[in-house]
């Protein structure tokens, strides 16, 4: 026997037996298929891209490219979806429409202008101020389709001020998506004046992330409305504008309230929301579906009427309940918060009726780990219909500076603790038929 080939067997049985396990191993993860080549799998849903400049857009902010966008982006949809991408250059289009499964991204160096032709924007069912009405389309426009996104990081800029401030019929918004889910707007910029920024109307799960929207000071115009949506989450923004930075509606009038489509599950976080004209967020005035389950917190508030506006009218109906503000800063504002339930916002064509029942009904408003800096009056809620008070009011851990304090009327269920300011003159608290809670 030959015992220097045996040692040399016996040394090699473990990486023998290795082998032999790794070989039996990628037999199994490959079906047993040992002779064939190990694929790799391709996704069945591969992302397509259409480049705008391929459809014969310029970029040079003199030629309309409108038709170029639009056929990009009607291509991109029949085909099942993709990525409408938008080099760097001024492009000026007039209103168009995004379809399902598309994002349209806008490179670095973007600048989409609105046209100043009115012809440019066809006119068509929206609702405004709380009603449907004829209105010109927006700028960029999608309805009834799902997955849709715009994203950044480039620069949307609307229609001149002889569009924007048209109002019968209205003129068109800057951004508009419609009876969509699954909605995200990430990353780009807006720069818009006397009219809303975004509209979002019967949407599902929304996310709005990273945006950059301004108006001229002391010209009206909102910068994100979610109206009568629902899921929606704004997070990282920065929008300083004439109207409410951010305003959370849902209809106005008998025909909302019974179309019950509230807003609702709302979040918005790590914001800054400032407003020259009216408030860093409204609720309502527009609110006969309803709005609930919202909550505002990390974020930087400075209004010029209000930093928060609660508000309706006679003949609104609806709800406002379960709304959480935590951990805000608000500066330079008459107020920390101003409810008006009973003054505030045009009347419906088809008010609500009843007694009671016309005016909102409003409970479970809560807020906690609140600064406030230089406001004039932390809290200024007077008035409130007696027939209909507010049921729930918190306010918890409030520090800061005011000139004035709390001053309410109506309210039942009212909680206060720890509300630490300094700088007011007179009393703390102004109350007229207001309960506290158990």
């Amino acid at each position: 026997m030959n015992y220097n080939l045996l040692k040399l067997h016996m040394k090699s049985l473990p990486l023998l037996q290795a082998l032999f396990y790794f070989s039996l191993g990628l037999m199994i993860a490959t079906g047993c298929r040992s002779t064939q080549p190990i694929q790799t799998m391709k996704s069945t849903a591969a992302t397509t891209f259409h480049n705008v400049r391929s459809f014969g857009a310029k970029g040079d902010g003199m030629t309309e490219d409108t038709a170029a966008f639009q056929t990009a982006l009607d291509l991109c949809a029949t085909n099942g979806g993709g990525t409408v991408t938008v080099p760097a250059g001024a492009y000026l289009i007039g209103s168009i429409v995004i379809g399902p499964n598309t994002t349209l991204q806008l490179e670095r160096g973007v600048n989409l202008i609105g046209s100043p032709d009115i012809a440019d924007y066809p006119l068509e069912n929206v609702r405004w101020e709380g009603e449907f009405r004829q209105g010109h389309r927006a700028l960029i426009s999608s309805d009834n389709a799902n997955n849709v996104s715009i994203a950044g990081p480039g620069t949307i800029s609307g229609p001149p001020l002889s569009l924007s401030q048209l109002r019968n019929p209205r003129g068109p918004v800057l951004i508009e998506l419609a009876n969509g889910t699954n909605v995200t707007l990430t990353g780009f910029s807006t720069q818009y004046q006397r009219l809303w920024s975004i509209h979002l109307l019967f949407c599902k799960n929304i996310t709005a992330r990273d945006l950059v929207i301004r108006t001229p000071a002391l010209s009206n115009g909102d910068g994100i409305d979610v109206d009568s949506c629902d899921g929606v989450t704004i997070e990282n923004c920065d929008i300083n504008t004439g109207d409410d930075a951010i305003s959370l509606k849902s209809g106005r009038g008998l025909a909302a309230m019974l179309l019950d489509r509230p807003t609702q599950n709302v979040l918005i976080k790590n914001c800054k929301l400032v407003s020259s004209i009216d408030a860093g967020l409204g609720l309502g005035t527009e609110m006969s579906g309803g709005i609930r389950d919202v909550r505002l917190e990390n974020c930087l508030i400075s209004g010029h009427q209000n930093g928060i506006f609660i508000k309706s009218r006679d003949g609104r109906g609806g709800f406002i309940e379960n709304i959480t503000f935590d951990n805000l800063t608000v500066s330079n504002s008459p107020t920390l918060v101003g409810i008006d339930l009973t003054t505030k916002g045009i009347q419906a064509s088809d008010p609500v009726p009843g007694d009671v029942e016309k005016w909102a009904l409003v409970k479970n408003i809560r807020f906690s780990h609140v600064t406030v800096n230089n406001v004039q009056a932390l809290v200024v809620g007077t008035a409130v219909s007696a027939q209909r008070p507010i049921d729930g009011l918190t306010f918890s851990d409030i520090t800061g500076t005011c000139e004035r304090g709390i001053t309410l009327a109506n309210v039942l269920n009212a909680k206060f603790d720890s509300i630490n300011v300094t700088g007011f003159s007179g009393q703390l608290f102004k109350t007229n038929n207001l309960q506290l809670a158990p």
